[in-house]
């Protein structure tokens, strides 16, 4: 029988997991033939309730479709049920296969997720142990509501604890610290653009460097993942957005990623290691994670679930990783998560204008369904940094994935809080 996907796509089926080095054209075998990637459209002030009919199909034609993509077949889970978020993705980190999507190059405004491309950006310019006094210029412009950590004029911080208080509270005001630093918001903002513009997260239009709601302001799932893909790349990255609590001064500040440090209706989550989350009016609520289970390595992307329940998007974004873990290696991808500009060749199906890859089906796949599965979200509460991370060689056109990702246990086993 012929495998089945929307609006008349044809697919193929079959398909193995791609070897260490992977030539960025054919990052994974599943490539198909189909037209050049869409420009993302231009973003609007206030997002609309449903997705444009026309998105990027940068990773794949089926990403740019709307609605919910994934290849059901024999031996598949189908995704769970209750899923309320305007847009999501789940991947493997290490592939980088997109396992299935829901409107993934949706433009929504990103909240404090953005700070992930901030600290993409920024961190590898200023060493840790590097001292800063605090100007009362420095914290103009810090938004009405914004979060805080509580950073003080006249007072002297190291740039780890800036970024501590940027990943455990999403410091508004430590963000502006360190864009001071920089050379201020305006040149942050820039080189933020730029770096989001090298990873190929061209859905991502940057306003404010610290994800306050601005307008024009916006990113996407497939953005998201992208940004923390490359982020994770990083070990301070890694060591702080997977830090559960941390001393602030004379304070302790707690991590306020709920799959991280737990909370009455949400348990930590079995093998999460960070990313960020993120809260606005106009954003709702945003969230990044990566976890391991059984050696793999997982990355979704939650944005603003129409539920607005405690904690929802911590619910659906648990939901999303176990059906992950279960459907990894059984389900076929429906696109890629792209390698930067400068690991990819001009021209490449990795490219800005790529052919799109990760369409395939196995016989009898069927597009979109939606279904409950086990959950597995109440496990033991593990928080791990990512030690290993990803390694991009830039040069031969090749992507080589570090696919083990080892998990050191530079973060100690804590029970529920």
């Amino acid at each position: 029988m012929s495998p089945v996907s929307p609006s008349g796509i044809r697919v193929r089926a079959g398909g193995a997991r791609g070897s260490l080095l992977v030539a960025s054209a054919t990052l994974f075998s599943l490539a198909v033939t189909a037209p050049a990637a869409l420009a993302a459209p231009s973003p609007t002030t206030s997002p609309s309730a449903t997705p444009p009919a026309q998105m990027s199909t940068l990773g794949g034609a089926r990403l740019g479709m709307p609605g919910t993509q994934v290849n059901l077949a024999p031996g598949v889970p189908v995704l769970p049920q209750g899923l309320t978020a305007r847009s999501w993705i789940v991947s493997d980190a290490e592939s980088g296969q997109v396992l299935a999507a829901h409107n993934a190059h949706w433009r929504l405004p990103p909240a404090s997720t953005l700070k992930m491309l901030f600290a993409d950006t920024v961190l590898p310019r200023f060493p840790k142990d590097t001292r800063y006094k605090v100007a009362p210029a420095d914290l103009k412009g810090v938004g009405d509501g914004s979060s805080v950590v509580g950073v003080k004029e006249g007072v002297t911080y190291s740039v780890r604890d800036l970024w501590l208080g940027v990943f455990l509270k999403s410091g508004n005001d430590a963000v502006h610290v360190l864009s001071a630093m920089n050379g201020g918001v305006e040149r942050t903002v820039e080189d933020m653009q730029k770096h989001a513009e090298e990873l190929q997260a061209l859905d991502t239009q940057v306003v404010s460097p610290d994800g306050y709601d601005a307008p024009e302001q916006v990113s996407s799932a497939y953005d998201l993942s992208l940004i923390a893909r490359s982020g994770l790349q990083k070990k301070d990255f890694r060591d702080y957005c997977s830090t559960v609590s941390a001393k602030f001064g004379a304070t302790e500040i707690r991590n306020t990623n709920r799959l991280l440090s737990g909370d009455s209706d949400v348990p930590v989550y079995q093998g999460i290691a960070g990313v960020k989350n993120g809260n606005t009016t106009h954003a709702g609520a945003t969230f990044t994670g990566v976890a391991e289970r059984g050696g793999k390595v997982l990355l979704v992307t939650v944005m603003n679930p129409e539920k607005h329940d405690h904690n929802e998007v911590y619910k659906e974004t648990a939901k999303l990783f176990d059906w992950g873990f279960q459907a990894v290696g059984k389900v076929n991808p429906v696109g890629e998560l792209v390698p930067p500009r400068s690991a990819a060749p001009a021209g490449s199906a990795s490219s800005a204008s790529p052919q799109s890859p990760g369409t395939g089906g196995a016989p009898g796949a069927k597009a979109a369904a939606s279904a409950p599965v086990a959950s597995g979200s109440s496990g033991v509460g593990t928080a791990l940094a990512i030690a290993g991370g990803l390694l991009v060689l830039l040069g031969g056109g090749a992507f080589l994935v570090n696919r083990r990702w080892p998990l050191p246990d530079l973060m100690r086993r804590r029970s529920r809080p």
